[in-house]
């Protein structure tokens, strides 16, 4: 059992529910599928969890984890730098770590946004709105939307989180809905509408989908189909006198 306050914020059996009513193909999967599990009792604070993220950017995860591991230690009594630290180390000792010049600079303005308190701590994030998360970790250099989204899925547990950019979730939703292209994030956000107030719970078992499919059949999904733009008289009469000349 998780101790409060790291407990799913959400009713986990109403949501299913609930998805269940309004898309049978969802239904289906859920039955055939592992229970939506994800473990935030490991929850940290925004400044750790996209110190992290950045280190991750772009590598493989072995690499990754080795190069967090050296900025870690950079730190004092076996902890991540802290903001404070941070600020203070010298960027050649971050290069030094294996950080590119862009992500130490990342690192740097990740430092200095969570001492001037934009990057906000783990109680403070709990109490804010998605939309006010995402707005100021985004500020942050190197940070985009999706990595914001993970630590709202995988770190607060927030139930309302639909990543329309992650290839994963348009993988798995090409799977789930026997389809042979990815959906537009357009297209995936208006899809989605019918998931709401639970799309965090719908991610998730759109990337075990994409998980069981493997990646034997994952790799023949297509990018989106273009939409081909209706022709104009300006375009008929050209295609004619090209056919004449």
């Amino acid at each position: 059992m998780i101790d409060a306050p790291y407990a799913l914020p959400f009713d986990l059996a109403e949501a299913v529910r609930h998805l269940g009513e309004r898309d049978e193909r969802l239904k289906s999967l859920i039955g055939d599928t592992a229970a939506f599990a994800i473990d935030i009792a490991k929850a940290r604070s925004p400044y750790e969890a996209l110190m992290e993220s950045i280190t991750h950017q772009s590598i493989s995860g072995k690499a990754a984890a080795t190069i967090y591991g050296r900025v870690r230690a950079l730190g004092s009594n076996g902890n991540p730098p802290t903001p404070q630290e941070m600020i203070h180390i010298r960027k050649s000792a971050l290069r030094k770590a294996g950080l590119s010049n862009a992500k130490a600079l990342a690192m740097k303005d990740l430092a200095k946004k969570a001492i001037e308190g934009i990057v906000p701590t783990l109680e403070q994030a709990m109490e804010m709105s998605d939309e006010e998360l995402i707005e100021r970790l985004v500020s942050v250099r190197g940070i985009g939307a999706w990595s914001v989204e993970m630590f709202l899925i995988f770190r607060l547990g927030r139930p309302d989180v639909l990543p329309i950019h992650d290839l994963g979730v348009k993988k798995g939703w090409s799977v789930a809905y026997g389809k042979k292209h990815m959906p537009r994030p357009a297209d995936l956000l208006k899809f989605g509408e019918r998931w709401r107030p639970y799309r965090t719970v719908a991610s998730w078992y759109m990337w075990r989908a994409f998980e069981r499919a493997g990646y034997a059949t994952t790799n023949k999904i297509r990018p989106h189909k273009l939409k081909r733009k209706p022709k104009t008289r300006k375009t008929k009469s050209k295609q004619r006198k090209t056919k004449r000349g």
